[in-house]
C-alpha cells in the first residue's frame, strides 16, 4: 500500500511538472528525479528524437560507459529486442521480462550491458500520433533484481503526460523573434565504420558544443552525430527504414539538420567511413517538424505549406479545393494552437 501511495503522489507530481513551461533538458532532469523516488535504477538514457525519423538528437545521460559512448549508441541503433521505434500499446518493455530471462537475445546487453553488471533495462517511448517525441532507458545493476510489472506499469502511466510535455517543449523552440543566422557551408564530420572521429570542419566542435553543452575543460561529445551515423548502419542492416537524418532545435529558435552518408563502401567486409554533415534546417524542414510539435492536423498542415509558398486565402481555397470560408477556419484553428495572431508572425516562428 505505501509503495502505491507513493507512486500516486509521485505521478502527480510528474503530471504538474509537465504542465510546467520549462526546457527539455530541465523537465527531463525533473522527471527522472521523481522517478528515482519510486523506482530503483541506477543508471538511464533520456534522449529527444526527430519526430518523424525518431533519431536521437539531445541525449540526457547518466551512464557507466562514456568511454565507449560510440560503440554504445552503434549497439542500440543494432538491436531490436525493445528498440523504441518498436514499442507501442503500452509504449513500456523490460529486457528480463521480454526475453524470459534470455537477456542475450540483445546485442546491447550481450555486447556492453551485462558484462557491465546491468541486470535489467526498462524501456519507454514517448510517442503520439503527431511522432517520436523521445525515449528512455532505465539500467539496473547487480545483484539480480529485474524490474517488477509495477515499475512498467507505472511507467506507462506517466508515458502520456511526459510525451505532451516533450512535444510543447519542442513547440517552445519556435520562437516569434528567431535570432537571425547566416547560412553557410555544411559543417562536415567524418567518422570511421566503426563511428570513431576522423576528422571534422574547423567550426563543427563548436556546433557540437551547442548541441551538448560540456564544461570548457572537456571536449564536447558529438552523441547527435554518432545518432544519425547508428541509424545508417541500422537502415543498411535492414533493422529500421527511417532516414538517416535528424533535426535538433540549436539555440534562439535555430533548427539545423544532420545527416549521415555512406562514402567508399566496398560491402559489408569492408564498409566505408561515414560523414556527417550539419548544417541549418531548411524551411521544409522547420515546417515539417512545427506542425507536428503544435499538433496541427492534416489538413491545417496542408494550409500551412500552401501559406508557405506564398499563396493568400483565395489561392489557398483554389489549390485545397476549399471555400475560402473553411480556408479562414483553418486558419484560425492553426492561430489559435500555435498562439500568434498574424500570417507573418506565423511564418516567421515556422519558417524562420
Amino acid at each position: 500500500m505505501a509503495a502505491s501511495i507513493a507512486q500516486e503522489r509521485a505521478r502527480e507530481r510528474i503530471a504538474r511538472l509537465c504542465r510546467t513551461s520549462v526546457p527539455a533538458r530541465q523537465l527531463r532532469a525533473a522527471v527522472l528525479d521523481q522517478l528515482r523516488q519510486v523506482i530503483g535504477f541506477d543508471s538511464y538514457v533520456f534522449v529527444l528524437t526527430d519526430p518523424h525519423t525518431c533519431v536521437g538528437v539531445d541525449p540526457l545521460a547518466d551512464v557507466p560507459l562514456l568511454d565507449e559512448l560510440p560503440r554504445l549508441i552503434r549497439l542500440k541503433y543494432a538491436t531490436t529486442v525493445n528498440r523504441w521505434t518498436g514499442l507501442g500499446d503500452p509504449p513500456v518493455a523490460r529486457l528480463y521480462e521480454g526475453t524470459g530471462g534470455r537477456r542475450e537475445q540483445s546485442l546491447l546487453w550481450r555486447e556492453m550491458l551485462g558484462p557491465a553488471g546491468i541486470v535489467d533495462v526498462a524501456s519507454v517511448v514517448f510517442r503520439d500520433r503527431f511522432g517520436c517525441w523521445g525515449f528512455l532507458d532505465l539500467w539496473r545493476a547487480g545483484p539480480a533484481n529485474p524490474f517488477s510489472r509495477a515499475d512498467a506499469d507505472f511507467l506507462a502511466t506517466i508515458a502520456p503526460a511526459v510525451t505532451e510535455a516533450l512535444r510543447s517543449c519542442q513547440a517552445a523552440t519556435f520562437s516569434a523573434h528567431p535570432a537571425e543566422a547566416s547560412r553557410r557551408a555544411p559543417l562536415v564530420l567524418l567518422l570511421s565504420p566503426d563511428l570513431t572521429i576522423q576528422a571534422q570542419t574547423r567550426q563543427t566542435h563548436d556546433y557540437l558544443r551547442q548541441l551538448l553543452p560540456t564544461p570548457a575543460e572537456r571536449s564536447a561529445i558529438p552523441a547527435a552525430a554518432y545518432n544519425v551515423a547508428a541509424q545508417l548502419v541500422a537502415v543498411e542492416a535492414g533493422i529500421d527504414e527511417h532516414p538517416a537524418t535528424g533535426g535538433v532545435h540549436l539555440a534562439d529558435g535555430i533548427w539545423i539538420t544532420l545527416r549521415a552518408a555512406r562514402i567508399g563502401d566496398n560491402g559489408p567486409e569492408h564498409p566505408g567511413d561515414i560523414v556527417v554533415t550539419i548544417e541549418q534546417a531548411s524551411p521544409a524542414e522547420r515546417l515539417g517538424i512545427f506542425r507536428r510539435a503544435f499538433g496541427l492536423s492534416t489538413r491545417e498542415a496542408e494550409l500551412l505549406t500552401v501559406l508557405a509558398d506564398g499563396a493568400d486565402t483565395r489561392q489557398a481555397a483554389q489549390r485545397m479545393l476549399l471555400s475560402r470560408h473553411t480556408v479562414q477556419d483553418h486558419l484560425k484553428s492553426i492561430f489559435t494552437k500555435t498562439a500568434v495572431h498574424s500570417r507573418r508572425e506565423l511564418l516567421t516562428r515556422a519558417l524562420g
